[in-house]
């Protein structure tokens, strides 16, 4: 595949063969369609709340509001993700995947409800901290389930449309969640409005993870974890943490995503803050819809690593591929995102998208092809552990520190230093790999 990859005849040819594969598969395409729809409504759900609690002229909010704002969205599940992915290795994940869509859509519903209502920020963000906890635990249970439907040698192929494709799926549903709220008004009736309509891809989800089979997404009975369903919970993380230690590329991964996800984090509020400062005019317009915009140059990056990665990783091997996106990133940092316009921030921000997916693809990779499928759900749930909770504690930690107008180039500076030693982490642990 390597030799094919290498030149423009092969990679076409790859690409033809990728796209046969996921003609001809109709278990992946149900599996895509799951996860495409899931993330269609996360992306209007988290855009629709993220206009009612960060732009909404209804509500005012400071850097430490948004922080605590984002906690309650990522960190629950942050909490019990790695016990969740415990029991993704021992039932079946077909039915998970089908009765969490079904559980997430009545909680955006119910979400809805109370924003249009006008109910405090409490009660909203609890159930929206259920909803988005349930949708993290439907992708790791989609990636778990991915190499039971994908070849194994089309694995990184097949995973980084996937993967790429969704968040970009993602993005076309937070701007059509900005659409409905242009449309129906910025306060808490037209957010209530896009929230309820991001129930339709919990719908679509769970009616199409009802097509499959009774255990066909594994785990299979003679694969299953041989430990009681609460001794599976209560050793998760344990068991998550001594897999990733175990294989040397993994490691690498999960390195290359924590410290992405900090610099990311503290650059998001960045991005919030300065397009909340109507004082000075930009290049990007204010609010909301400034912000889609930003989250469209991240989502063009990741589509720019979907088109590419698939093509490095054979030439220069996953981790190698983890270490030269550090070093991409580290440049954008130190040199566009420093500059604080709103201009050099779009370019940042398409970069780092750039960056963050090649590593997440390349970590994707390694995951499925180097851990045993009776600790895999485990891995991808620490994996969104990781994710979340590095994000999560940026974000607290730059609100302590963050200008009001987001203009801080200390805090971007900070986030070149970690780059580098990311970088060199990650560099070590690759050694710890070598004969």
């Amino acid at each position: 595949m390597a030799e094919q990859l290498g030149n423009p005849r092969g990679r076409r040819e790859a690409w033809r063969r990728t796209a046969h594969t996921l003609r001809r598969s109709p278990g992946l395409a149900r599996l895509a369609t799951v996860r495409f729809a899931s993330q269609f409504g996360d992306g209007m759900f988290q855009a629709a709340l993220g206009g009612a609690i960060l732009f909404n002229p209804e509500r005012e909010t400071d850097p430490l509001a948004i922080a605590a704002g984002f906690a309650v969205l990522l960190l629950p599940y942050s909490v019990i993700g790695p016990y969740a992915g415990a029991l993704l290795d021992r039932w079946d994940r077909r039915t998970v995947l089908l009765w969490a869509n079904v559980l997430r859509g009545v909680l955006i519903l119910v979400t809805a409800a109370l924003l249009g209502s006008g109910a405090g920020e409490f009660p909203i963000l609890l159930l929206a901290l259920a909803a988005i906890g349930v949708s993290r635990f439907v992708l790791a249970g989609v990636s778990a389930a991915l190499p039971r439907v994908v070849h194994k040698s089309w694995l990184v192929a097949t995973n980084s449309v996937l993967t790429t494709t969704g968040s970009v799926v993602s993005a076309l549903g937070a701007t059509t969640s900005v659409a409905v709220v242009g449309v129906a008004g910025a306060g808490d009736r037209g957010s209530g409005i896009a929230v309820a309509a991001a129930a339709v891809g919990s719908v679509v989800a769970a009616l199409a993870a009802s097509r499959f089979h009774r255990r066909l997404l594994g785990p299979h009975a003679d694969e299953r974890a041989d430990y009681g369903v609460v001794r599976a919970v209560a050793s998760g993380l344990r068991n998550g943490a001594v897999a990733v230690w175990r294989s040397p590329g993994v490691t690498t991964a999960m390195i290359g995503i924590g410290t992405h996800r900090i610099v990311f984090g503290a650059n998001t509020l960045i991005m919030v803050l300065v397009l909340r400062d109507t004082s000075r005019a930009g290049s990007l317009p204010g609010g909301l819809a400034g912000f889609g915009v930003a989250v469209g140059a991240t989502a063009a990056g990741m589509l720019l690593a979907a088109i590419s990665t698939p093509f490095t990783i054979p030439r220069i091997g996953r981790s190698r591929t983890i270490t030269t996106a550090l070093v991409l990133a580290l440049v954008a940092q130190t040199t566009l995102v420093a500059t604080l316009t709103q201009a050099s921030l779009l370019w940042g921000a398409l970069v780092l998208g750039f960056a963050g997916q090649s590593i997440k693809l390349s970590g994707d990779a390694a995951m499925q092809i180097d851990i045993k499928d009776d600790r895999r759900g485990q891995v991808f749930a620490l994996q969104d552990t990781v994710f979340n909770v590095a994000f999560i504690a940026s974000i607290a930690a730059a609100a302590l520190v963050i200008a009001p107008d987001g203009r801080s180039l200390g805090l971007v500076l900070a986030g070149s230093a970690l780059y580098a030693l990311g970088l060199g982490a990650a560099l070590l642990n690759a050694r710890r790999g070598r004969p």
